[in-house]
């Protein structure tokens, strides 16, 4: 069967990262979720008092790039491929919501942009692969031979996350998270370099009313379609 590249964008807690690791199984296709990436340079500029409430010292955090070493190290227990920075697994700490509040502010420097696409076109060359966030089929992969763009409305994956959240036990009020949903669409959409759009060529889904099981099989079923016309 022919390997393809699969590019997965939209806005957050659309479950982009959820439908990508369904195919990737389901396909034996590498699996790369590039928000993590972003994520962890995020976490990094927090350690290191670079990003807070009220100050981002982008320079400083340019300088810094050089220092940071991210990594996807295949977890066996959970069947999937975790976030490391340098060396640490982060997979945990990057996932909270002040992480949240911060890496769309870190994903619109262009310095950070520029690192982080270049090692994921590294990671890309050989194809069967699947790559989610919010440039993969405008920037990193402009001709993957399928496109997924997905949406919801912002009230649904705020609950979405805010359920996630407080499953994992961590103390949040959902009017908390729809302020950070709706505020991430707008940096996403608005920011100069690499901004959140649709590919021409993209495939749009709005899963608001879409369980994962009929999310799977209705795009499992796009991919069938592109390998045998691929």
């Amino acid at each position: 069967m022919k390997k393809i590249t699969i590019a997965i964008d939209g806005f957050s807690s659309t479950g982009k990262s959820t439908l990508a690791k369904q195919l990737a199984k389901e396909l034996e296709y590498v699996y790369v979720d590039t928000g993590a990436m972003y994520r962890a340079v995020a976490y990094f500029a927090m350690q290191n008092d670079l990003i807070g409430a009220d100050f981002f010292k982008k320079e400083v955090l340019v300088q810094a790039l050089s220092d940071i070493k991210l990594e996807f190290k295949f977890n066996s227990d959970l069947g999937f491929a975790e976030m490391y920075l340098n060396g640490e697994n982060v997979e945990k700490q990057i996932r909270t919501i002040e992480v949240s509040n911060f890496v769309s502010k870190v994903a619109a420097v262009s310095e950070v942009r520029a690192k982080l696409v270049e090692q994921q076109q590294e990671m890309g060359t050989n194809k069967a692969i699947v790559m989610d966030g919010r440039d993969i089929g405008t920037v990193v992969f402009p001709n993957a031979e399928l496109k997924i763009f997905m949406t919801a409305s912002a009230e649904t994956r705020a609950q979405r996350r805010f359920d996630e959240l407080q499953q994992k036990g961590d103390n949040v009020s959902y009017e908390e998270v729809l302020k950070n949903v709706v505020e991430r669409d707008y940096m996403d959409t608005h920011r100069e370099d690499s901004p959140l759009v649709i590919a021409e060529d993209a495939i749009e889904i709005d899963n608001s009313y879409l369980n994962k099981e009929e999310q799977f099989a209705a795009v499992l079923e796009l991919v069938n379609d592109v390998v045998k016309t691929a």
